[in-house]
């Protein structure tokens, strides 16, 4: 399974994709789906293939043996922030 392909899944196969690979649930996609579009990505195509990007991103934070990405208060947003504007990354 490529991005060019997900991209392109109905939502509900969409979010489950990134469930199933990413450990995301609904709530964390929908506020990654939401930061997105409120960062002015307003296609939906360019927005789910910034998504898996990030979640690739993030990826590294992922521990072996944990199903699930842990975020703490904030950090879901500050990982976005640093995904997005890496430059700012370098301020903190």
């Amino acid at each position: 399974m490529n991005i060019e392909e997900a991209i392109h899944y109905s939502d509900l196969y969409f979010v489950n994709y990134c469930f199933e690979k990413y450990g995301i649930n609904r709530g964390v996609y929908n506020t990654i789906d939401r930061w997105f579009y409120e960062q002015g990505m307003d296609n939906i195509l360019e927005r789910r293939k910034n998504i898996i990007l990030f979640l690739e991103y993030i990826q590294k934070d992922r521990y072996e043996n944990k199903p699930r990405i842990k975020f703490g208060n904030g950090g879901l947003k500050i990982k976005l922030n640093n995904y997005l504007y890496p430059k700012d990354e370098m301020a903190i």
